[in-house]
């Protein structure tokens, strides 16, 4: 019986202060805080090295160039593609890709070779930015560099909405959903 009345008692404690909230823990240890980078910073096959940026501050408009050097760690050819990733407090995290070296969308990385690149992208919007170098690898995943925070100051630049891809996009999967439901009826439902 006095197991039982003790054990009411402490699951009454426990749903209390589970339901007023753990507001007095930060006081005997205060929060941290930073952003969240994947697990994997980098990729075991092409690593990013000497990462280096053309400034820490501009305004909107201004170009950011990120340079650095891939390095294959294995003997096989790997395919990947070259962007910019960055994190923001505010909620716009808005760049436009101007240039990239090694030019064009995917290149192939020859097995242990270091190929040097480079990165451009303009500003499009106001915030304090965490910025990486992001190289994906086909068939293995991203990768991220050790990056920098830049900031950005400046009013917003308003870039166009492309109406005819959107569009275009909204007909692809139609079409996708089209042949889903009539090809494979009984999974869907």
């Amino acid at each position: 019986m006095a197991e039982k009345r003790i054990l009411t008692i402490g699951l009454a404690v426990v749903l209390a202060l589970g339901t007023l909230g753990f507001n007095w823990v930060e006081t005997l240890a205060p929060s941290a805080e930073a952003h969240g980078v994947q697990a994997q910073l980098q990729s075991r096959f092409i690593k990013i090295e000497d990462e280096t940026f053309n400034r820490q501050s501009l305004q909107t408009g201004e170009t950011l160039t990120v340079q650095g050097t891939l390095s294959s760690l294995v003997e096989r050819d790997l395919r990947g593609w070259l962007s910019i990733f960055s994190e923001s407090t505010n909620a716009g995290n808005r760049w436009e890709m101007l240039a990239r070296d090694p030019p064009g969308n995917v290149f192939d990385i020859s097995g242990n070779t270091a190929i040097a690149y480079s990165l451009s992208a303009k500003a499009l919007e106001a915030g304090v930015y965490h910025v990486h170098t992001q190289l994906n690898v086909a068939s293995v995943g991203p990768g991220l560099g050790p990056g920098q925070t830049v900031v950005v100051d400046g009013e917003p630049i308003i870039k166009p909405i492309p109406y005819t891809n959107i569009a275009y996009q909204s007909i692809i999967i139609g079409v996708g959903y089209v042949i889903t439901f009539a090809t494979r009826p009984w999974q869907v439902i």
